[in-house]
Parts: C-alpha cells; structure tokens; sequence
C-alpha cells in the first residue's frame, strides 16, 4: 500500500493481494494509536485512516513562533496512566520527553479577586499535610475545621454513583468544596460539578471512603504510595506530567512518521464519513460511505475513534439504541486563548505553574496556566507563554461571543487578576467545541450499555475519550484495547490465516 497521502478514497485502494484491510474513522491521537498497534500486531493486515479535517492529530496542535512555543490543546500527558508512556516507547522516543521545571512547581487558587497557594500536598481532595490545611487562607477558620472534621463523617452507602459536589460537601463541607476541590477538578474536567459522576471520574475517593471510612485517614495511611506519585508541590500532581520537548505536535508526527514506515498504511484527509453500514460479505463485511462524492469502501473490520456523538450519527442506520446512548453522552465547548508576554508586563510575578477559578468567583475564565512556566524553552529569557480557558460546561455562554469579545474579557481579568499592564498585543482564541465528554452520573452504566450492544457487530469497535478516560494516556489505551480486540475477532483470524 502507498505511503500516508491526502489523496481522497477510490478504487485503487481496494483490498490488496487478498490482505486484510481495516478502516479506522478519526485521526486524533486515539485513531493513530490504534493503527500504529494494529499494523505492529499483524504483519498482514493494511490500514486506511479517514479524517475529515485538514491534518493529523486532533485537539492536539503545537505552534512555534518568534521563539515561542505554543500548544494550542493539551500541553503534556500524566505518567501514572500507561498509555502516553507506552506510545513513546514504541515509537523510540522516550528520551525525548521531558518533565516540568522544580523551580515554580506550585498552583494558585482565586479567593475574593487575589490569587494564593493551593495548601501544599492537597491533591484534589485528598490532604497529605493537615499542617497546610491548619494555617492556609485559602480557607476560613471554620472551613479548614470543618475539612479536617472530614475523618469523623459516616460512610455513604457503597456503590452509589454520586456527583463530585454531593461528595465533597458531605465529607469535607460547602466551603472545601467551593474554594478548592471545584475549582481545582474543574480544571481537568471543564464540567457542572453537580453532574460528574465521581465513580467515573475519580472513584479511588469513594473507594478509600468505604476502606478506610475517610478520606483523610486513607491518605495519611497511604502516604508513603500517595508521595511516590506526586511532588513538592500543590494541586495538581505536576511531577508527573510529561510533554515533548519540542511540543505535543511531534509526537503525532513520529506517529506518522512510524505508520509510513510501515507501507501499509493510508491516511486520508479532508474525507468526513457518512455512514457505516454492514454488508453479506465474509471477507469485508462492514462498509464506509462518504459525505463527499468518493466511492463506499469495504473493509474486515473498523475503528470508530470520533466524538461520541459523530459515532452515534455513523451508527443510526446500524443500531438505533447504540445510536441515541452514544448521542446521548454529553459534551462541554471550551476556547483556549494563548498569548505570549514580557514578565514586566505583569505586576504579579507568576510564579507558579498557574491559577485556577472557583465559579464563586464570578469571574470570565476557568483558569490560566503559565505555560512557560511549567516547562523549559516554551519562552524566550524574560518572556512568558500564557493559556486561559474560557466556557467549559458551566459557562457555555461565552463561547458564543465573538474571538475579540472573548479577547477583550480575557485582557480584563488578566489586569484584575495578574496584574497585566499592557493590551493583548499577541494572543489568539482557539476554539474546542464540543470537545470535552461530560461524564454525568450514570456515565459507567451508559458505557456498560454501550458495551453490550457492540457485542451484536463483531468487527466494529469503538475508541476515545469519550469512555473510560478524558487524557491522552485513556485515548491511547482506548484506541490499544480495541485494537487487540478486533484482531481476536474471529472473522478477522479467519481471513488472516487464509492469505
């Protein structure tokens, strides 16, 4: 098969020399994954991945301007997921990676317009120093007893998937959960936190409630565990995240570059799918349409690596209850603007890896990251990277104001908050719509569902972040598990032995 091409789907791509041929929809992060471990698992199958976009890569998007780098999406992955690693191994380039910096290696939460330290060793809700909790103003007198009160409130019953507000104010109070644990789990999940499910999301806090009978007590009796996976530092656990030294973009770019090598793989871009269909045919029984004026394609077997919402659309003709439990995974837009500064610009020595938002706040942003800050050679000496988060799921308003609105909003709350003494002079919105999966109370019975309808369409399975996991770490598992599971599938075997 040809190298990676743009070239649109035609008859030349038929199934060559009797080879199994598999089709994966997306080439985000999770639909390259999923090729890469195809074609490193069987030597004789060929892969053809549909995009409908312009480029490779997805939300993933890496800019270098004026000795600046820029990450227009995620900006590095979590190591204590396997998948991120277990990519860069296989693509040989681990030593490529590189971890952030000591030096600034905090974060800061609003608190009445003035920007303080997360209290050192609070991991999202868990405190591994009852010290910091004691004497830090984040919090009231009366919020930090009523936190610490947690190791004598009841267990809840086991089992119960509840919302991470219902949670936080039951065992640590309102003011814990208004003043640290929404603003800091907001963060990673842009949601309504009375909608995300805490068994979904982060169900080791339930787990350790029902163990231990209490958070705290858990924490402290795992503390030696707890300290191995985090860092000096406050908030999130930023010793252990990694990105590539030269920006998220060359990852998927050795991705590319390793599916080429192969010869067995196509990449078809500006190619959005209309449908997938199964047709009477043992050797390619699943069939893709197109939206544009290309030929159907037939394939042994696909990948679906969309958002849950475009799988649904692919599915109606398919599987109507598959269809509308896929729709009906809900979805958060959020705008990231970068901008790019002189420190001098700011009265506030951002000196810290960034600064999230309570929603009590009022405030028109989420967060910002100093993005330079967390990680080497992202600015120039005496400049800095910023990347602040509009919208998410509890502010969806915003993203239906224009890029300058937005800008102009943005330039405000950094003269509030930070201290900005000048205008936006280079900063650019980047839009992510409906990009973030929402997982809402009921989300692993969903997904349970989901699950068991798929085991009627053998050789169709489905990978992202849309099930089991939000980061590039889950996607790139995702898109590894199904993978393996549709080369047990037995119609596949079949074929593949026969040639």
């Amino acid at each position: 098969m040809a190298a990676f091409s743009s070239a649109q789907p035609n008859s030349s791509t038929a199934q060559p020399d009797g080879f199994p041929r598999v089709g994966i929809v997306g080439a985000g992060i999770t639909g390259l994954s999923a090729a890469l471990r195809l074609l490193k698992q069987h030597p004789r199958l060929h892969v053809d991945v549909f995009e409908a976009s312009d480029r490779a890569g997805g939300t993933i998007e890496t800019e270098h301007r004026d000795g600046f780098l820029i990450e227009h999406g995620p900006d590095s992955f979590i190591t204590t997921r396997p998948g991120g690693l277990e990519l860069c191994r296989d693509l040989g380039i681990t030593e490529e990676l590189i971890g952030t910096c000591s030096d600034c290696r905090r974060s800061l939460v609003l608190r009445n317009g003035r920007p303080l330290p997360v209290p050192e060793g609070f991991m999202l809700m868990a405190p591994q120093r009852l010290s910091s909790i004691l004497t830090t103003p984040v919090l009231s007198l009366r919020g930090r007893l009523r936190l610490l009160a947690e190791v004598f409130q009841p267990r809840g019953p086991a089992g119960t998937d509840e919302t991470l507000a219902s949670f936080v104010r039951r065992r640590f109070g309102q003011e814990a959960f208004d003043r640290l644990v929404q603003p800091l789990i907001g963060g990673i999940y842009t949601s309504d936190p009375e909608k995300l499910s805490l068994q979904a999301t982060l169900p080791r806090f339930p787990d350790m409630e029902q163990q231990f009978g209490s958070v705290i007590r858990g924490t402290l009796k795992n503390r030696f565990a707890a300290r191995s996976e985090t860092s000096d530092g406050s908030g999130a656990r930023y010793g252990l995240f990694v990105t590539h030294r030269d920006g998220l973009s060359a990852l998927i770019d050795r991705l590319v570059d390793a599916l080429n090598r192969t010869g067995r793989c196509r990449l078809h871009l500006n190619c959005p799918v209309g449908g997938i269909t199964p047709v009477d045919d043992s050797r390619t029984p699943w069939q893709i349409s197109f939206r544009r004026d290309a030929t159907p394609q037939r394939f042994s077997g696909l990948i679906v690596t969309t958002p849950a919402w475009i799988a649904g659309e692919l599915t109606a003709s398919l599987d109507d209850r598959l269809s509308g439990l896929l729709r009906d995974i809900e979805y958060a837009s959020t705008a990231i603007v970068t901008s790019t500064h002189r420190l001098d610009e700011f009265e506030h020595p951002l000196d810290a890896f960034g600064l999230v938002i309570p929603i009590i706040e009022g405030r028109d942003v989420l967060a910002i990251s100093f993005s330079s800050r967390k990680f080497p050679h992202r600015a120039p000496d005496g400049h800095v990277v910023l990347r602040t988060f509009v919208g998410g799921a509890t502010q969806p308003e915003l993203l239906d104001l224009s890029d300058d609105q937005i800008l102009e909003r943005v330039q405000k709350e950094m003269r509030s908050l930070l201290g900005l003494k000048t205008t936006l002079r280079s900063a650019d919105v980047w839009r992510h719509l409906r990009a973030m999966p929402q997982y809402h109370v009921g989300h692993r019975d969903r997904i349970a569902a989901v699950e068991q309808r798929m085991q009627a369409h053998g050789g169709l399975e489905l990978a992202g972040n849309a099930y089991a996991g939000v980061g590039l770490p889950d996607c790139i598992t995702s898109a590894r598990q199904a993978a393996d599971r549709l080369l047990k599938d037995e119609s596949l075997t079949r074929l593949a032995a026969s040639v």
